[in-house]
C-alpha cells in the first residue's frame, strides 16, 4: 500500500448557512462539505482535521485543515475542481505538501480573530456583522480590552461543561480598530477557549453600555466563574482572521 502524503488546505467561507465547522449529524457543516468535495475528486474517503471548531453561524476569513491521501495530486487542479463544487460562500486559496506530522490544530501557534460591529444597518452585510443601534462608550471598552492581557486563566470566558483541560491562554492582542461606520475588535491570542471571543466582547459591551465597570473586568476574570460574564455576543460578527504555523512544516 502507497504510504500516504499530507496536506495543509487553506480556505474561508461565510458561516451563515453552516452548523459551525465540526461534521454534526442532523446538521449541515463546512468539514462535511469539504470531505464529500474531496471523497468526490480523489475517490477517496477522505477526513479532514481543521484549525479549530468554529461555531454556527461564525466566519473564517482563513482557516486552515490536513488531510492525507495516498494517491499523485495536481494540487493547483484540485484547487481548482473543489471551487467549482463546493457552495459559493465556501473557498479554497490553497493546498500545500506538509510533513506527515503536521497537524492543523496542535501546531498552529498563534490565531487570531475580529469582532465586527456596525454603527448604522448595512445591508450589504447582514450576516457579517453586530448592529449597534445604541452605540456604547469605546473609551471604556477599549481601557477594559488592555486588562485582558494582563491574564493567563480565562475560564470565566470559557463555555461550561467543556473537556479542555487548561484554561491557560497566552493573549497578546486585545484592540478596536475603528473605520467610519464599522467598529472591529482585535483578538490574538496561541489558543482560544470554547466561545471565548463571543464572551468576551459581550463583556465588553456590558462595560460599554454601563452594565459594569472596568474594574468589574478584574472581577469577573478572577471568579473563573461563567455567569459572571456578559452574554455571548451574536456569532455573525466573528471572524477567524490568521493562524500561524512554523514555516518547517511546509515542504
Amino acid at each position: 500500500m502507497q504510504e500516504k502524503s499530507r496536506y495543509f488546505m487553506e480556505l474561508a467561507y461565510d458561516g451563515t448557512n453552516y452548523h459551525g465547522w465540526q461534521r454534526q449529524p442532523q446538521s449541515i457543516s463546512v468539514q462535511e462539505v469539504l470531505e464529500d468535495g474531496l471523497q468526490k475528486m480523489l475517490r477517496e474517503n477522505v477526513k479532514i482535521q481543521g484549525a479549530g471548531r468554529t461555531d454556527a453561524g461564525v466566519h473564517a476569513a482563513y482557516m486552515v485543515a490536513h488531510f492525507d491521501y495516498s494517491g499523485e495530486i495536481d494540487l493547483e487542479h484540485l484547487v481548482y475542481r473543489m471551487n467549482r463544487w463546493i457552495p459559493k460562500d465556501i473557498a479554497i486559496y490553497d493546498i500545500k505538501p506538509v510533513t506527515e506530522n503536521a497537524h492543523a490544530r496542535f501546531h498552529a501557534y498563534k490565531r487570531s480573530y475580529e469582532y465586527h460591529f456596525l454603527l448604522r444597518p448595512d445591508p450589504f452585510q447582514v450576516h457579517q456583522a453586530y448592529v449597534l443601534f445604541r452605540k456604547p462608550d469605546f473609551d471604556l471598552m477599549r481601557e477594559a480590552a488592555a486588562i485582558l492581557p494582563q491574564y493567563k486563566d480565562f475560564e470565566c470566558f470559557s463555555r461550561t461543561n467543556t473537556d479542555v483541560k487548561t484554561f491557560i491562554c497566552d493573549l497578546t492582542e486585545a484592540r478596536f480598530e475603528f473605520k467610519e461606520h464599522k467598529v472591529i475588535f482585535h483578538i490574538t491570542a496561541n489558543r482560544f477557549l470554547r466561545n471565548m471571543v463571543r464572551a468576551v466582547v459581550g463583556t465588553l459591551l456590558d462595560i460599554g453600555y454601563g452594565r459594569k465597570s472596568i474594574e468589574d473586568m478584574h472581577r469577573i476574570i478572577a471568579s473563573k466563574d461563567r455567569s459572571e460574564a456578559g452574554s455571548s455576543a451574536p456569532s455573525g460578527g466573528l471572524f477567524l482572521t490568521q493562524i500561524h504555523y512554523p514555516k518547517e512544516l511546509f515542504l
